[in-house]
């Protein structure tokens, strides 16, 4: 929902008198901080029902509020809205009144989109209003099997003995993999592909090459899903179609390749980072899909506890040090450290970033991709910023001793530097920084903090469910039923909304180490991980076990994730 359509809608209940003066002031602060629909917000605050909402917008708009769960819809109407129509406006025909096409519309508010529709189908078109969710379910009920003929059409395109034939013969030649490639049905396959993963969420999509089969998987909250399985032929033609959107080299298929493809879907600007790797049975592709519009580079929106949240804007505020986060490869480092640097994105600051590869470009920051195979090192980028008089570096990963020592240094000299390490905690940060040849002393006079973080996947909101656990569960997060007192758990039960996986989304969950006096002194001592951790619990550090258990009473998370990550 538009900032304009939401405003439009909040003031609407407030002239209605549904919402004092401090309650807009709320859902309005919540909105800008988060992007969560204004909708979601009311019913998630407990301000207001999703019936009530939508009688506001019915009552405005001088028409009624329908029910779609049971509604069947005549194909003759359907027809009236082609299905591009549809889903680019999530709109859905339900019946015709006096000549008038009768349109539900999930901003029905937005005069704009009700001219638009006018437009497309040739039509007088007659809001009516119904509950989004609804009407999103309705169009993949409706129109969803028009995409799904489709992708079989496309399906039994590329089935055809011809093209089994043409990929046979092409064998190594790279001209004819590309001319493969550029083939009609192959480019919509792709597409297609790419399209449903997208628009599923995907964080990654893998395609790989097996002896009998070629699998084509994505992953979705931190799960992989697998696609229906296309001929085991297609891997040659798709793999090349993928490298040529890459500009990668067709011919090369011993040596890994990375590159990139911008993609423009439905008015959104979507970058895939491309990973090619030879195996036994040709070439797998794994493209990470960085999807601009959907990632909120705000510290509000990471979820942090109140005293972490305090912690980390004063620790980026201050003019040296090094600050830390760690976790394991896909727990959202990098979007914190951009989040952090968003944060201190000012016209008085010149800050500098070396990544491998760079994710996002942040207007008003220096970003510099590390390249090894041209030489330019992680270290080579630190020696070149401090030539560059910056305020703020922010280090993608510290691999190495010289990248500690010339991060060590780069503070030292009055730079604040932020880094990712790739630990299991937090106190494991200093032990690593040990092991690699730095220095205890440089270590206790130079870090600020570390954060250890990981991403559990959240309760669909729309199927959760409370439930009593056995004491079985309890027992893994050592716990015993006399513990938990009025504490409620949950768990998705699985609807159309999450996939049936129960899930949707992730949060954060994190432990911070502050570096104080007494690890300071515990550093010096070049004490283990186990002390440095027992010390830092008594100075009530709070570990990601306990932080997920927050999560969990919360109502946001499972016992299985919070086990599975802690």
């Amino acid at each position: 929902m538009s900032e304009e359509i939401s405003s439009a809608l909040l003031s609407l209940i407030r002239e209605q008198g549904m919402i004092d003066d401090l309650q807009y002031e709320d859902v309005v602060a919540e909105f800008k901080r988060n992007a969560t629909p204004v909708i979601q917000i009311l019913q998630d605050s407990g301000i207001m029902k999703l019936d009530d909402i939508l009688q506001v917008e019915a009552h405005a708009l001088g028409t009624e509020v329908v029910q779609l769960r049971d509604m069947q819809i005549p194909a003759d109407v359907l027809k009236l809205v082609p299905v591009k129509v549809a889903q680019m406006y999530k709109c859905l025909p339900v019946g015709v009144n006096n000549g008038s096409v009768q349109i539900a519309l999930s901003e029905p508010l937005d005069p704009a989109h009700a001219d638009e529709i006018h437009f497309a189908i040739k039509r007088d078109v007659q809001i009516v209003v119904a509950e989004p969710a609804e009407i999103l379910k309705a169009i993949e009920k409706f129109y969803g099997q028009e995409e799904n003929e489709s992708f079989s059409e496309i399906l039994k395109e590329i089935g055809s003995d011809k093209l089994a034939r043409e990929v046979d013969e092409a064998g190594d030649d790279a001209r004819a993999a590309e001319a493969l490639a550029n083939e009609v049905p192959i480019v919509k396959f792709v597409n297609l592909v790419l399209q449903q993963a997208i628009q599923d969420r995907a964080s990654d999509i893998h395609f790989e090459p097996f002896e009998t089969e070629f699998r084509i998987r994505y992953r979705v909250d931190g799960a992989l899903y697998e696609m229906a399985p296309p001929p085991k032929y297609l891997a040659l033609p798709v793999t090349s179609r993928i490298k040529v959107m890459s500009n990668l080299n067709i011919s090369e298929k011993r040596l890994p390749q990375d590159g990139r493809i911008n993609l423009n879907l439905n008015g959104k600007q979507v970058d895939l980072r491309v990973s090619t790797l030879p195996t036994a049975f040709g070439e797998s592709i794994v493209l990470r899909v960085l999807d601009r519009s959907s990632v909120n580079l705000e510290i509000e929106s990471l979820g942090f506890p109140k005293y972490i949240h305090e912690y980390v804007t004063e620790v980026i505020n201050r003019p040296n040090g090094i600050f830390v986060v760690t976790g394991p490869t896909g727990s959202g480092k990098t979007t914190t450290l951009y989040s952090c640097l968003r944060r201190v994105n000012t016209i008085d600051s010149k800050l500098l970033t070396a990544e491998d590869p760079v994710e996002f470009d942040i207007e008003g920051i220096m970003q510099v991709a590390i390249n090894e195979a041209a030489g330019m090192t992680f270290a080579k980028a630190l020696k070149s910023f401090l030539r560059q008089d910056p305020d703020i570096i922010m280090v993608g990963e510290m691999r190495d001793l010289e990248t500690a020592q010339i991060s060590i240094q780069a503070s030292l000299t009055g730079h604040l530097v932020l880094s990712t390490l790739h630990t299991n905690d937090a106190p494991g940060a200093v032990t690593r920084l040990m092991d690699m040849g730095v220095e205890p002393f440089l270590i206790s006079s130079t870090l600020m903090g570390v954060l250890a973080q990981r991403l559990v996947r959240t309760c669909c909101k729309n199927c959760r469910t409370p439930f009593e656990p056995t004491e079985e569960q309890l027992s893994l997060l050592n716990l015993s039923p006399h513990d938990l007192g009025d504490k409620v758990f949950h768990y998705g039960r699985g609807c159309s909304v999450c996939n049936d996986t129960g899930y949707k989304g992730r949060k954060g969950i994190y432990e911070l180490l502050v570096v104080n006096d007494a690890i300071r002194t515990l550093i010096n001592e070049r004490a283990p991980t186990v002390v440095v951790r027992q010390k830092a619990v008594e100075l009530g550090m709070v570990t990601l076990r306990e932080d997920g258990l927050r999560s969990i009473f919360d109502g946001d998370t499972t016992i299985e994730e919070v086990v599975k990550y802690t």
